[in-house]
């Protein structure tokens, strides 16, 4: 097979037709120095590209179910909320089925599929609105497809994580997850302006942008991004991951951050309808934007107190969101409503940051010998992928609680979930006297 070599490469990399690389090795200092670096930058920059219009997708009908009945479609309030819902269920299942893609197609090759494949629920959504007779069931079918994008986190981040070195791979995850995460605010502040622009309500608009969108971060990757040869699917560690109490326990408190964060996303323009009507949906993107920003500041807070410190300190600060949010429903301003929600956004943000680093620290725990460290990364490494598609699930439960419960009653359910998790969160891993405590995890 024909191979590309220039001057500037090191003797251990070799590109290949098709942008495949061989060879690749961020641990080796020289490689990374020489080349590997501005590789793995510019790869990293395009999937924080098409990520970016992933999660975009995924919040999409949050910014179409508040506006629905202005369109002429006639749901229920339940309706509504499982419309919210139902995308951030089959969200969490595509990270799962994401997260094995890119060994089998290659990271460039998977991220131009993913890309092209929003223009499924895109289009969809374009043909589903655009009739106000369309019925419930096909709506929700339509909708569910808006999932697709939530698969693209899992596989951006698998993808990512085989081009930077250990010591710099927290760092490069961070900014693939912020950069990600924020697409969940930016559809919440430019859609609504765009389906209102001109007379009335012009909701198929909302999914005509993703076209430009997926063709292009397809483009972008086709043409900057690349394969890696050696990057292969380790399913044993996902088998060691679900062997071990750690996973499931870091999932649980995961759901509590990462699953609040996108779930209140999601719920937030709807929430902000129905409380103050008068005020322009696109200020719903404040609530996501300032939880994406506040994600990497969860992981530096965490190395310098434990992560679980900040954790808890994430639940609590949530608590008082939304007990706040409880007492002053009905009475407060919608600058204290906002407050409060941004408060809670911010802590849940945080608080994502803060569970991830708890992963390395909790599973070298009594890795005594070289090779229990070797199975404790991998265990680790295993539970990343299973706490990503666990704690997604918030995405659904946060609306279909709304949905049960009410906004009250949702609210004080929310209160009673971060205590219990506040409690399991010191119980196993901050208790005095712990190995988990004198390893600060």
């Amino acid at each position: 097979m024909t191979t590309v070599k220039t001057d500037l490469q090191t003797s251990s990399l070799v590109h290949r037709p098709g942008r495949w690389i061989d060879g690749w090795n961020p641990e080796d200092a020289d490689q990374w120095e020489g080349e590997g670096r501005a590789i793995a930058r510019r790869n990293l920059a395009v999937s924080v590209f098409a990520e970016f219009f992933g999660f975009m997708m995924l919040g999409v009908w949050s910014v179409v179910v508040p506006n629905l009945g202005a369109a002429g479609f006639a749901y229920t309030t339940d309706q509504l909320y499982w419309l919210i819902a139902l995308p951030g269920l089959t969200g969490a299942a595509m990270r799962v089925l994401y997260t094995f893609m890119v060994p089998v197609f290659g990271g460039r090759n998977w991220t131009v599929i993913s890309a092209l494949l929003l223009l499924i629920p895109s289009l969809g959504l374009v043909w589903a609105v655009s009739d106000p007779t369309t019925s419930f069931g096909v709506m929700l079918l339509v909708a569910s497809l808006a999932g697709l994008g939530g698969g693209n986190f899992a596989s951006s981040m698998v993808n990512i994580s085989f081009f930077y070195p250990q010591r710099e791979k927290g760092k490069a995850l961070g900014i693939n997850a912020a950069g990600g995460n924020l697409g969940t605010g930016i559809v919440q502040l430019v859609v609504p302006l765009i389906i209102t622009s001109g007379a009335g309500i012009a909701l198929e608009r909302a999914g005509l942008i993703f076209v430009p969108a997926a063709i292009l971060s397809a483009l972008a990757a086709f043409v900057l991004m690349n394969n890696l040869s050696n990057a292969k699917s380790d399913l044993r560690s996902y088998a060691l991951a679900v062997k071990n109490h750690h996973t499931w326990v870091i999932s649980f408190l995961y759901i509590g951050t990462f699953g609040s964060f996108l779930g209140f996303s999601l719920t937030f323009p709807t929430l902000m309808k129905a409380m103050h009507p008068d005020v322009p949906i696109a200020v719903a993107f404040l609530g996501a934007a300032t939880g994406a920003l506040t994600r990497p500041f969860g992981g530096a807070l965490a190395d310098r107190f434990g992560g679980t410190r900040v954790t808890m300190g994430s639940y609590m600060a949530m608590g008082v969101g939304v007990v706040g949010l409880v007492l002053t429903l009905d009475e407060a301003g919608f600058g204290l409503f906002l407050g409060l929600f941004l408060l809670l956004f911010g802590a849940a943000g945080i608080g994502n940051g803060s569970v991830y680093r708890m992963i390395p620290i909790a599973f070298l725990i009594g890795a005594d010998d070289d090779a229990a460290k070797a199975r404790a990364h991998r265990a680790a490494a295993g539970c990343i992928g299973i706490a990503g598609a666990v704690g997604a699930l918030g995405s659904f439960f946060v609306p279909r609680t709304f949905a049960e419960l009410g906004i009250t009653g949702g609210l004080w359910a929310f209160a009673g979930v971060y205590a219990v998790m506040l409690v399991v969160a010191w119980g196993v891993y901050a208790r005095p006297g712990t190995e988990t405590a004198a390893a600060r995890v």
